[in-house]
């Protein structure tokens, strides 16, 4: 397996061959990974031009930004022959047409670096930027509003640099004494111009409103800044941050298999499935194959996380348009698969159940009885709900013909998962790019036609049926053999090894205790997650822990469109909305 560090030599082809084309002796340098990604090295000067041809000059472009990151490459040892760089952009564009990524890269230097601009070509580079330029301390020249977005304004350095403290036991002791209480006072202040509020006209008042941060329509500590005419929407501007955890740099200083409970935390309502990118990421780096079986069980448990996650959007949406009751019956049907869940895994919401090489233990005996039962049980819930809320006309009249937007809008948002497919676009990654066996099932990919509100809920509603097919599947057909890879790095080893031979005694040892040593690379592995697309960007540098540790989130961009398809509408339109939406702010702000 190839080094992500390792430089093509062989003549370029695909997308890599056309851009050489394009841009013939301009400094494009081709990078190796082990994800297989076409990755192209950028000069800043050029980025634009190449950018403005992949999204617009190409048969079939990448119009999709689908991330937008860093790294801070001063302390990484591995690069072989890489670009000189302080500093790297990342910029990972998807292609539906192609149904391809490519991964663009600019090196930087020094200790202010600066960087294009791209949100004069993609509307969601906005917040990507501002992320960056919060956490890694790197300028856009030319965005419309470079300030921090997931720190508070007042915050010293940057938190994602290798020289910024990872614990707050490493930070210098927090004195709040007068002066830094009115200093933070003061940066609380909203100036409503500088978020793009101005007056309607010089006779005529509107009104500036918080909802949230704390408030139950938001679902989480989430703000939207309103600025209201009566109750028509003028303006609305999230505002994100207040979840905040450090994720990433948590990833940094925790070893590959330690750091599996803390994805668990990042969509906290997609248990397992929030392991998975992770896990595919290290495997392929590793060199590991998962067993059938081992694949097959976390095909059978992340459709459970979907569904628990759908039954959880579908009752708190009912509730936000008005219907009580449905969210209790819905709870009740949670628990239910939760009940499956924890007997197989052991936990309930949190299981952290999937390792590095399959899944943590065998099916337990039994099991086939659970999961039947509640096959057998869901489908008539489901037509129960169908007619207490889907056929309800309050809940239709609330949310047909709201918040819609096309499949082009979507894209150009980085919409993806049940909001884009609710626009008539039928891309599911099981299926365009099948992973953990996803190619061996039979189930279908639902797509709306108006791509509202309503829809994004139908969507989501089908998707629970498809789910409950695929575990039937799984049920069926459930491969013998490992539930882990026999491989040396798999952690921890079989169980039933452990004590049979010492030098399985030895990886386990190692392995769990000083964590495996991954080689060096880097590695983008993605799946439908509950929510949309998934992915960790992983960069090893040869040791115990990630050097680099990304993860790209379906609700970031997602909430970014808020302003997009609320103004004009009411306040409770955009209580709808956000409803519609499906997001959880642990998936946000990481």
């Amino acid at each position: 397996m190839m080094s992500s560090a390792v430089l093509q030599e062989a003549q370029p082809t695909g997308i890599v061959g056309e851009l050489y084309a394009r841009f013939p002796g301009e400094g494009l340098v081709e990078q190796a990974t082990a994800d297989g990604m076409p990755t192209l090295w950028v000069p800043a000067a050029k980025l634009l031009a190449v950018m403005k041809t992949l999204k617009r000059e190409l048969r079939q472009p990448y119009r999709m930004l689908y991330d937008l990151t860093a790294v801070d490459e001063r302390q990484r040892q591995h690069r072989n022959g890489l670009p000189v760089a302080d500093f790297t952009v990342v910029y990972q564009l998807l292609s539906i047409e192609r149904n391809a990524d490519v991964r663009i890269k600019v090196a930087l230097s020094g200790d202010a670096p600066c960087c294009p601009s791209v949100t004069g070509l993609w509307l969601n580079a906005n917040w990507y930027e501002r992320e960056v330029w919060d956490l890694f301390g790197i300028r856009f020249e030319g965005h419309p509003h470079l300030v921090r977005i997931m720190m508070p304004r007042t915050w010293d350095g940057h938190p994602l640099r290798k020289d910024h403290f990872a614990r707050a036991t490493e930070a210098e002791r927090l004195v709040m004494d007068q002066a830094r209480v009115e200093r933070e006072q003061e940066a609380l202040k909203i100036d409503p111009a500088e978020w793009g509020m101005r007056e309607v006209a010089e006779d005529h008042d509107t009104m500036v409103l918080n909802l949230g941060p704390n408030h139950p329509s938001v679902h989480g500590v989430f703000r939207i800044m309103l600025q209201l005419d009566g109750e028509q929407i003028v303006q609305a501007v999230p505002d994100i941050g207040y979840h905040h955890r450090g994720a990433e740099k948590m990833g940094e200083r925790q070893s590959w298999h330690t750091y599996i409970p803390y994805t668990d935390r990042i969509d906290y309502l997609g248990g397992v499935m929030n392991n998975l990118p992770y896990l595919m990421a290290i495997e392929r780096m590793a060199g590991i194959t998962v067993p059938s079986r081992a694949q097959t069980i976390r095909v059978m448990l992340c459709e459970f996380f979907r569904i628990t996650s759908h039954l959880l959007f579908y009752g708190t949406y009912a509730q936000d348009v008005g219907s009580m009751s449905p969210v209790f019956f819905m709870f009740v049907d949670r628990q239910k698969a939760y009940d499956v869940i924890e007997a197989i895994t052991g936990f309930r919401m949190h299981p952290a159940w999937f390792r590095i090489g399959g899944v943590a233990a065998d099916l337990p005996n039994g099991w086939e009885r659970l999961v039947r039962e509640f096959l057998d049980w869901m489908p008539k819930r489901l037509k129960d709900y169908e007619k207490m809320a889907l056929k309800n006309t309050i809940l239709k009249r609330r949310s047909v013909g709201i918040g819609t937007y096309s499949t082009q809008d979507a894209i150009d948002w980085g919409v993806t998962g049940p909001g884009l497919r609710a626009t008539g676009l039928a891309f599911d990654w099981r299926k365009a790019r099948p992973y953990s066996g996803y190619e061996h099932f039979d189930f279908e990919v639902p797509t709306g036609n108006n791509g509202d509100v309503y829809d994004r809920c139908v969507v989501r509603v089908e998707e629970i049926r498809q789910s409950l097919r695929i575990i039937e599947q799984c049920l069926d057909h459930m491969p013998s053999g490992d539930y882990k890879a026999r491989h040396p790095l798999t952690t921890p080893p079989i169980k039933d090894r452990t004590m049979q031979d010492i030098e399985t005694l030895i990886h386990h040892f190692l392995n769990v205790s000083w964590g495996p040593v991954i080689p060096a690379g880097e590695c983008t592995m993605t799946v439908e997650a509950t929510k949309g697309l998934n992915s960790y960007y992983l960069t090893s540098d040869g040791g115990t822990a990630s050097y680099r540790t990304r993860i790209r989130t379906p609700s970031f961009p997602h909430l970014q469109m808020i302003p997009y398809i609320s103004r004009g509408l009411m306040v409770p339109d955009l209580i709808a909305i956000i409803a519609s939406i499906d997001f959880v702010m642990a998936d946000v702000d990481r």
